[in-house]
């Protein structure tokens, strides 16, 4: 099984750019802090690459920004590449299925879960499935 969820803010504004056939992809990179403290008492930072696909790529890259915050949940990914110097590199990213945004954007407090699909739910929109509950029409 190839499963990974982390946790942690953008280093930079997602770049989008399409492949030959159309296709949306995004990357950006995630820091996120490990959870103990090095021998000076400082936290280290992990900073980890990520990889978002089609309308995912499009909605992340239109709503995620530099600082926010974000969980991500995918599978890691090593592939290697050839720089134009002629060496081979070999790099471990993330290919996200879902993202959720975990914090503000422009001062409305959203919660927003984004699956590979593109659909996009967030927790106001699902409050607004439900009407009042009258506790005298509860069973119990």
């Amino acid at each position: 099984m190839n499963h990974v969820i982390i946790i942690g803010r953008l280093t930079r504004d997602p770049e989008l750019r399409y492949t030959p056939n159309g296709i949306a992809v995004a990357n950006f990179t995630v820091a996120v802090d490990r959870p103990y403290t090095n021998q000076a008492g400082e936290r280290e930072t992990d900073f980890i690459p990520v990889v978002v696909w089609q309308k995912l790529a499009e909605t992340c890259a239109n709503h995620l920004h530099k600082g926010r915050l974000v969980a991500v949940d995918g599978r890691l990914q090593i592939r290697s590449y050839e720089t134009q110097d002629g060496q081979r590199r070999r790099v471990a990213e993330v290919v996200a299925a879902n993202v959720q945004f975990l914090d503000r954007a422009n001062e409305a407090r959203r919660n927003v879960s984004v699956n590979e699909g593109g659909g996009e739910t967030s927790q106001d929109q699902a409050a607004d499935d439900f009407g009042e509950i009258n506790l005298d029409d509860l069973p119990f």
